[in-house]
């Protein structure tokens, strides 16, 4: 069965890591938009592997074929689907994890739910693969927001213990969302960056992996989008975000922060700017009662560190019913959190073009 979320608009993600492709098909989007499909392909680029030291040696084009959904250049109400062709699979290094499962990875569970039937090739689908065809959709999602004035970018807030900048709450815009975006490596401050990247090198080069943080920012939202209680953009947003493997924790505004403040502290004020609401700090991130205020929506997410690594694990045999020690075999991240930044503007796009549609703001 293919991974499936539905509302306003429909996500279906299908495929296995190093299946013939891994695709997706997402329906219900506007008509009469024309995508842009260079700037699409840049867009998958910074999430594709391969492409630099801190990432794994595999390398994918991640060139999208669009099979349904276009006439002429533009969505035309047919669900819009689209492939990636695998092309470097490397499926023997998974071979022992048939019977041997990963600590940290859904190797066990699967197992059993799956009755040994899971494809581990490469993870199969719980692969972080499966998050090219959502960054098709969420590229997609942010091109038609853009064209609303609605932006969204994302950045490295941490990895291990090394923390970058962080977005100002208050007044980020379009340019520095941009910015970050260009980089190769997405980090506000550049020697946060460097200090990131030699963290993750350390890892790797002792067989290990490391996790982190990423921030990201939605600006030019409308005020009152979502719906109360079950139905606000909190619950919108992470019923997305968790679609991401590795992620294990997210936060808004000022997040676990607030339960050491007073009212007082937290409390953002509100003031008029040229007949415009607007608040002073925005310690709320963007929300209130599950509703959108205008102010720039923010939010954090946490990622795990790479279940894959080559130091030895205890793991058991499930074939043999006995303990054993695995050592992992392949071509892994040391740190996935840098490829996982374009995921998270992904999928809060799509949130956020989702509930834009059921709102009558498009």
């Amino acid at each position: 069965m293919a991974s499936f979320w539905r509302n306003r608009l429909s996500l279906s993600i299908f495929g296995q890591s190093h299946g013939p492709a891994i695709g997706m098909t997402l329906d219900g989007l506007p008509t009469g938009f024309e995508i842009d499909r260079e700037a699409l392909q840049q867009f998958l680029n910074r999430r594709a592997p391969g492409r630099n030291p801190w990432s794994t040696t595999r390398r994918e084009e991640d060139s999208p074929e669009f099979l349904t959904g276009l006439a002429n250049g533009l969505t035309c109400g047919a669900p819009l689907t689209a492939v990636i062709h695998n092309q470097n699979t490397r499926s023997v290094d998974y071979d022992k994890l048939k019977s041997i499962p990963r600590p940290g990875h859904a190797d066990f569970p699967a197992h059993i739910k799956y009755g040994g039937h899971q494809d581990v090739a490469g993870g199969g689908h719980f692969s972080g693969r499966l998050t090219a065809p959502l960054c098709i959709a969420g590229g997609v999602a942010l091109q038609i927001l853009a064209s609303k004035g609605i932006y969204i970018g994302a950045h490295v807030a941490s990895i291990g213990k090394v923390k970058d900048e962080t977005f100002d709450a208050v007044s980020i815009n379009e340019g520095q969302l941009a910015a970050v975006a260009q980089k190769e490596f997405p980090a506000i401050s550049d020697e946060a960056g460097q200090q990131m990247k030699e963290t993750v090198e350390a890892a790797r080069m002792s067989l290990d992996s490391v996790g982190g943080t990423i921030e990201c920012a939605i600006i030019g939202l409308p005020v009152g989008l979502g719906e109360p209680m079950f139905d606000g953009m909190e619950n919108r947003l992470s019923s997305m975000i968790f679609g991401i493997p590795a992620i294990k924790g997210i936060e808004f505004g000022a997040g676990f922060e607030v339960a050491e403040m007073t009212g007082s502290q937290n409390n953002d004020d509100y003031y008029y700017e040229n007949g415009e609401v607007k608040t002073k700090t925005n310690n709320h991130g963007g929300i209130l009662g599950g509703l959108t205020t205008g102010m720039p929506l923010i939010f954090k997410v946490a990622v795990k560190p790479t279940s894959s690594i080559a130091q030895k694990q205890g793991s058991i045999d499930v074939i043999k019913g006995e303990d054993t020690i695995l050592e992992v075999r392949g071509r892994h991240d040391p740190c996935i959190v840098p490829r996982a930044v374009p995921c998270v503007e992904s999928v809060a796009a799509i949130a956020i073009l989702d509930a834009m549609i059921e709102g009558g703001k498009l």
